[in-house]
């Protein structure tokens, strides 16, 4: 299988025939009934033959299925959109991305093609016949060269920062029951002055971690909290407890970075750190530089926006700024002084704090407004700026969630151009 792949390979941005084209796409239904039998068994071979990629895939979304199920609906999505790939461009993007902030070579993109595709041989039997697998190859490396591409200039983007970089906890500070904030501080001399990330953007975060079996780094996305142009990063991690994997009271092993960034690191140990990636980012320019900006959260989802409206208010922006948030209590909603503070003096910030679930000592009006999950039909148009054509709105949180707000939004008459927000990653799949 190996070198059916090469003379693909050596010619980037191989165009497949319109044959090929045509079995791509008639694959569509094979990968919708068979792609997550296809995808584990993919992971569970690639690992087994190459145990050094573990430190690249997480570990947790690997034990919940999570992430052969995306990967499931990636290849559908492919399949089903050959013939026009601009519809995954969105995709594709917030991907490359990701798989710049964990520094994937391109070495890596022949192993998974290798695994993958002798996978969907194995799976599919002689279904898989030798036009099938040939236009499957090509089109494995049509997108791979693409992607390999666009990693390619976002590397070169990062002025020489191309590798994890050592970074020690400077300080750590607890925000809520749940999220405490580290403010991560490079080690190396070369970093002195830290790269000007935009306000809603990720870095990864790679720790070893002795219990998994034989011991192996873990990387795991994180948002920045802050605004850039300080001489720390900081991120805000909620702790958790563990993910739901089926029955209500079936639990998955605890988070593990989490776990350790919360009981075991301490001011001055030392994480590895990449560059500051993500497609999700507010972006100021002079066509929208008065633009009113709406910034809808749920639980932790609040940290990247955290970043916008702490960008916003540094630069003293007189724009129209609300910052909508929901929490199961006032307990575990973070930041909540820091915004009260910005509230009182930045009069053209609007709060609105909805509690899901509030304690029988909570004080509506004080420590919640709203009781209830965020619901936009409770909120007026002044809140929302909805009646203002320019109104940019910024959403982060579950995936349900934002797809709810999305849906409101819409009805509203907002145009999706207006509407910014993650909804691809490890369990979702790209709407095409």
């Amino acid at each position: 299988m190996a070198s059916s792949l090469a003379p693909a390979h050596q010619e980037p941005h191989l165009t497949l025939t319109p044959e090929q084209v045509k079995i791509i796409k008639s694959t569509a239904p094979v990968l919708a009934a068979h792609g997550e039998t296809i995808t584990r068994l993919f992971y569970s071979n690639l690992l087994a033959a190459n145990p050094s990629l573990k430190s690249i895939f997480n570990t947790t979304h690997q034990g919940t299925g999570r992430q052969p199920k995306a990967l499931a609906g990636a290849l559908y999505a492919y399949a089903s959109n050959i013939d026009d790939l601009g519809k995954l461009s969105p995709a594709v993007e917030l991907i490359c991305h990701k798989h710049a902030s964990l520094y994937i070579q391109p070495a890596a993109y022949e192993l998974v093609g290798t695994n993958l595709l002798a996978t969907m041989k194995e799976v599919l039997g002689d279904a898989a016949t030798a036009d099938i697998m040939g236009a499957w190859g090509a089109a494995y490396w049509q997108l791979a060269d693409i992607m390999i591409g666009k990693e390619a200039d976002l590397y070169e983007s990062t002025g020489g920062w191309t590798d994890w970089k050592d970074f020690k906890i400077a300080k750590k500070e607890k925000e809520s029951e749940e999220i405490t904030s580290f403010y991560l501080e490079p080690v190396d001399d070369s970093l002195k002055r830290l790269p000007k990330f935009k306000p809603g953007q990720y870095i990864s975060l790679q720790i070893f971690v002795d219990e998994l079996e034989g011991g192996v780094y873990q990387a795991r996305q994180y948002s920045l909290s802050d605004a850039p142009g300080k001489n720390y990063l900081r991120i805000s991690v909620k702790k958790e407890p563990g993910l739901e994997i089926g029955e209500a009271k079936s639990m998955t092993h605890p988070g593990h970075v989490s776990n350790i960034l919360h009981d075991v690191k301490n001011i001055g140990d030392v994480v590895r750190v990449s560059h500051p990636f993500g497609d999700f980012f507010f972006e100021e320019n002079e066509e929208n530089k008065d633009s009113p900006i709406v910034l809808l959260s749920a639980g932790v989802g609040l940290t990247c926006l955290m970043s916008i409206l702490n960008y916003l208010t540094e630069q003293k922006s007189t724009r129209p700024i609300s910052w909508i948030h929901v929490a199961r209590t006032s307990g575990v909603r973070a930041f909540k002084n820091h915004i009260d503070g910005l509230r009182a003096s930045n009069k053209n910030l609007h709060t609105v704090l909805f509690d899901s679930e509030p304690m029988e000592s909570e004080v509506q009006g004080q420590d919640y407004d709203i009781r209830g999950r965020l619901d936009l039909d409770r909120l007026s148009a002044a809140e929302l700026f909805s009646s203002n054509e320019a109104t940019r709105y910024f959403v982060c949180g579950p995936t349900q969630f934002m797809l709810d707000v999305e849906g409101k939004l819409k009805c509203l008459g907002v145009s999706a151009d207006r509407i910014n927000m993650e909804l691809f990653g490890t369990g979702g799949v790209p709407r095409v």
